[in-house]
């Protein structure tokens, strides 16, 4: 699928598993030279949610993602091709989301693009006792400001404008991130 995708005109791959799922994915982004979301999820997707365990979230996403970064390189893929996103609500609890959240800005140190996906989670609604989803965005636009803050590069969300604005309210506060 990503292969057609990308020959159809997509720009990059957003891989929830970090080329871990699929054999044939690492060369697909190579031979393609693209872009390439590598993101974290404990377990599968059937199961990721049933009880998630960390001793220490955030050094244990370090560990994986420069575990997989050095894989994708080995592998073939370019650096440069190699964004990270730390995969909120993929096998956590909302007790690690927030504190992946208080914790961003440690993966800047890995050199890699941050993308940031929150956009209408679970925990935002488990957080603030809304259960529609759409009834979330007003807690999406907040979480882009504390990704924005923390240096992410990319926020992935459902409603554009209203996170366009508190990104560039954001930056234009605490000066534009590299």
């Amino acid at each position: 699928i990503a292969a057609d995708a990308l020959a159809a005109g997509a720009y990059l791959v957003n891989d929830i598993s970090a080329l871990r799922m699929d054999p044939e994915m690492v060369a697909v982004v190579r031979d393609a030279d693209c872009p390439v979301v590598l993101m974290h999820m404990l377990g599968e997707p059937k199961t990721m949610q049933e009880t998630p365990v960390y001793e220490d979230v955030v050094d244990e996403l370090y560990g994986f993602f420069v575990e997989r970064l050095n894989w994708a390189v080995d592998h073939g893929v370019k650096e440069e091709n190699l964004l990270i996103d730390p995969g909120l609500g993929f096998g956590k609890t909302t007790a690690h989301n927030l504190e992946i959240l208080r914790n961003l800005e440690a993966f800047r140190s890995l050199g890699r693009p941050l993308v940031v996906g929150a956009s209408r989670k679970r925990f935002l609604g488990e957080i603030l006792g809304i259960t529609d989803p759409k009834g979330r965005d007003a807690a999406t636009a907040a979480v882009t400001v504390i990704a924005a803050t923390a240096g992410a590069h990319i926020v992935r969300v459902h409603e554009v404008g209203v996170n366009r604005d508190a990104a560039r309210l954001t930056r234009a506060v605490f000066g534009p991130e590299d």
